[in-house]
Formats: structure tokens, C-alpha cells, sequence
């Protein structure tokens, strides 16, 4: 029998393979426009604030290496941020400067400074641009045993307990016996010896003489930076750790840099 073709299960099947449209897609260009604006706002003016502590580094540091004398540069570290704010105002708040070989002229028993540690708090430059000025700092100095011998006259290293040198003395006749002295910090940034004991022998009275003669000098630091005082000194094992502590502590430039310094210390109140 004849079946009319109505069409139906064609229209059903070209239906049901009629593609749908794809969702429009989201634009994510400006939120990735802003974010790369908002990260560049922050990078610059940590990159300008950086630029203008490393140029305040440099400055400080070679302003410290005319002032003091040292060969070498310091290393400086200003702390906080913005810098950019500190040098406006005049006053680095927090400075790190670690120096080597600090020397000790003009003395008779010179004892260089080995290593410097610097803790300044509130550091400025005076009004005639010739020195510097922390209102406060903390220091260490390292003194080496060869630098200690070379001052005292003596071969010492580190002696038998706490806070105490010792050297070896050869005696007539191939014997040796130990001698031991205290260190102590004194004022005037000196450092003194106590009464020494002999062990493994006896000391000729010569010998004595002349140790009393040697220990009975104290040593002054010099080249340390007015205004901070020894507090106390501690015996290691390859020298001795000294510190220091004091308010309104001055840099000064000498006489040959003086120009030079207070150019240089200026960029305490400018960037």
C-alpha cells in the first residue's frame, strides 16, 4: 500500500544535527591591562627606592672609607622603607657598616682593627657637611692574635679559661713554660692585662721584669669612631671580640679627604 512521505523523520534528523552556536567568549584583556598596571604602579617606586638606597649605600660607604682610613670599602646596608623618605628628612634610621682593616697610627703599640661591625640607629650629617653622626650605635671589633703579638712584643693565642691569653717562653737551656694573663676592657677604649702566672716552671727574674713590663702597659684602641666606649672583651679562638656601645657617635673625615667627605655625606639630605 502506498505511504504518503510526509518529510518527518527528515526534518527530526537534520534537527537533531543542527550545530549550536558556541557561547560568546569573555574579553579578559582588561583585567590583564590592569593587573600589569597595578604590579608596574608597585614595581617602580620599589625599583626608584631601591636605586636611591644603593646610591645612599655608596655614599656612606666610601665617605667611611676616607673618614677612617681603611683600604678597603665598608659594606653598608640601609634598613627600612622608603628610603626615599629618610634621605628627604636628613636621617637614616638604621645603617649596617662592616669594615676591614682599620689601622692604628699614631701610637707606639699599634693594634689594628681587624674587622668593625657597625650598628648605627638615627644617623645624620653635622651642618658644616664634614662628619656624620648616629644617635646611637652598637659595635664589634675582632682583634687577631698575630696583630695582638705584633703589638705586645709576644707570641699569645688564646690561654686556658675564660677571658685569658697565653704565650709560651722559652727558658736557658731548651725549657719552655706557659704564661696566662686576663684581658679586660678600661676607659679610654683601652684594653689591660692582669697579673700573669707562670705554669710548667719558673721565670727567671729577668723574665719577670720583663713580662710585668709587657702586661703592665694597656693597649688603646685607635682609629674607633668618637663617641663609642669598650665594654668588654671576650678571648676566641683566633683573637679577641671586642665590643663597643655609645650615643651620638661621630665620623669624622681627616684633613686630606675633608672635602671629599663632606660631598659625599651630603646625600644623607638628598637622594
Amino acid at each position: 500500500m502506498y505511504q504518503p512521505d510526509h518529510g518527518y523523520e527528515d526534518d527530526v534528523t537534520s534537527a537533531s544535527f543542527e550545530p549550536f552556536p558556541a557561547p560568546p567568549r569573555r574579553r579578559r584583556r582588561p583585567a590583564f591591562v590592569a593587573g600589569a598596571a597595578l604590579a608596574v604602579l608597585i614595581l617602580i617606586p620599589l625599583a626608584v627606592d631601591r636605586a636611591a638606597a644603593a646610591h645612599a649605600e655608596s655614599r656612606t660607604a666610601r665617605a667611611f672609607q676616607q673618614g677612617m682610613g681603611t683600604s678597603e670599602r665598608p659594606e653598608v646596608h640601609v634598613h627600612g622603607f622608603p628610603v626615599l623618605t629618610q634621605l628627604a628628612s636628613g636621617t637614616l634610621r638604621h645603617v649596617d657598616i662592616t669594615a676591614h682593616a682599620l689601622p692604628a697610627d699614631g701610637s707606639d703599640r699599634p693594634l689594628p682593627v681587624t674587622r668593625l661591625d657597625l650598628d648605627l640607629h638615627g644617623l645624620t650629617k653635622s651642618a658644616d657637611d664634614i662628619e656624620a653622626r648616629a644617635l646611637s650605635a652598637q659595635a664589634t671589633a675582632f682583634l687577631s692574635y698575630p696583630d695582638l703579638s705584633n703589638a705586645l712584643g709576644l707570641e699569645v693565642s688564646q690561654g686556658a679559661g675564660p677571658g685569658r691569653i697565653g704565650a709560651k717562653v722559652q727558658l736557658p737551656f731548651g725549657d719552655e713554660v706557659t704564661v696566662t694573663t686576663t684581658v679586660s676592657a678600661a676607659s679610654g677604649n683601652r684594653i689591660t692585662f692582669g697579673k700573669f702566672t707562670v705554669a710548667g716552671g719558673a721565670l727567671p727574674s729577668a723574665g719577670e721584669a720583663l713580662l710585668d713590663k709587657v702586661f703592665a702597659r694597656p693597649i688603646q684602641l685607635r682609629n674607633i669612631p668618637d663617641g663609642l666606649h669598650l665594654r668588654s672583651v671576650t678571648t676566641t679562638a683566633t683573637g679577641l671580640s671586642v665590643h663597643f656601645s655609645g650615643k651620638s657617635v661621630t665620623f669624622h673625615a681627616d684633613d686630606g679627604s675633608r672635602s671629599s667627605f663632606a660631598q659625599d655625606s651630603a646625600s644623607y639630605g638628598s637622594a
